[in-house]
Parts: structure tokens; C-alpha cells; sequence
């Protein structure tokens, strides 16, 4: 019997943009949880939406995840991740074998006015380099995984206020 926690993990989650998108948060890819619940950042530990909540000044992490995405559209804010598919056993970025990446081209063309991408951790930051030359502005933040515990929420929160800033 195979889960998705196993193996061969065929594809992410959908891209949250438009041609509004202003600021994007880039993943690596979706974890086992949110996988299942075809959510990012679904797994309850997962600090994202309380500090995405406390940069906003907004209770994102209480609402139910359509308006959550709702509110981020409104703000201009998309999601998304830059590993299309992979394989991977269990969630961590370092299981992650076989990975094909996104297409980042697609984000010149769908997103005319986005000028600031915010990667989620070191292994989406990798990509980073992809938008030198551009006139778009990338922050690479600590990961927001339970499994990134070297720093407290306190200290994440500083560095990803600098979405917005």
C-alpha cells in the first residue's frame, strides 16, 4: 500500500497569483499535510500563517483557508512553490530527490507587477539567483517549518516583517 508520505510525489499544489500579484512567497515543495489537504502550509505546526498573521496585522490563521487566500489576493500577495514534483519520503526539503522545477518564466508573463519574491527557507532560496538581473526584489526568510526550530517565532517574525517592508 503506498501514502503520499512514501513515494513519488507526482505534483504541488496550484499556484495562488494573478496579474495583481505584487509580492510572492515562494515554497520548496508541499509537505505530506499539505498534500492531503490541498492547502499550503496546512501541517497545524507550521508557523507560515501565524507569522504571515502578525506581519499583516490580520487574523489569517483563524480564518478558513479560502478566505486566508482571499485576503492575500487582495493584498497583492501570491503563492506558490519552485519544485513542481518530486520525490520524497515524508516532508523534510532534505528527502527531496528527482525535483523538477516550476516555471519561474510563467511569473513575467502572469504577473506583470510583481516586485518583491520572498522565499521560505533555504531550499526555495536556491532560487534566489533566478531573478538577478531583474527589477524584482527577493528575500530569502527563515523557513517557517516545525522542523526549522534554531529560531524561535520571535526572531522569524523579524526577518519576515521585511516582506512588506
Amino acid at each position: 500500500m503506498t501514502n503520499h508520505d512514501d513515494i513519488n510525489l507526482p505534483g504541488g499544489l496550484a499556484p495562488v497569483f494573478d496579474s495583481a500579484t505584487r509580492i510572492l512567497i515562494l515554497g520548496s515543495f508541499p509537505g505530506v499535510a499539505s498534500l492531503a489537504a490541498g492547502q499550503y502550509y496546512a501541517h497545524p505546526r507550521n508557523q507560515f500563517w501565524p507569522l504571515l498573521s502578525a506581519v499583516l496585522e490580520l487574523p489569517l490563521a483563524d480564518l478558513p483557508y479560502p478566505e486566508r487566500l482571499q485576503q492575500l489576493r487582495f493584498l497583492g500577495i501570491g503563492l506558490w512553490d519552485v519544485i513542481d514534483a518530486c520525490e520524497r519520503r515524508g516532508s523534510l526539503d532534505s528527502a527531496i530527490r528527482h525535483a523538477r522545477s516550476s516555471d519561474l518564466a510563467r511569473l513575467r508573463r502572469d504577473c506583470p507587477q510583481l516586485h518583491r519574491v520572498c522565499f521560505n527557507g533555504k531550499t526555495s532560496g536556491k532560487f534566489a539567483p533566478w531573478f538577478a538581473g531583474t527589477c524584482i526584489n527577493t528575500l530569502i526568510l527563515p523557513s517557517s517549518s516545525p522542523a526549522y526550530a534554531q529560531m524561535g517565532f520571535a526572531q522569524k517574525l523579524d526577518y519576515w516583517r521585511g516582506i512588506i517592508a
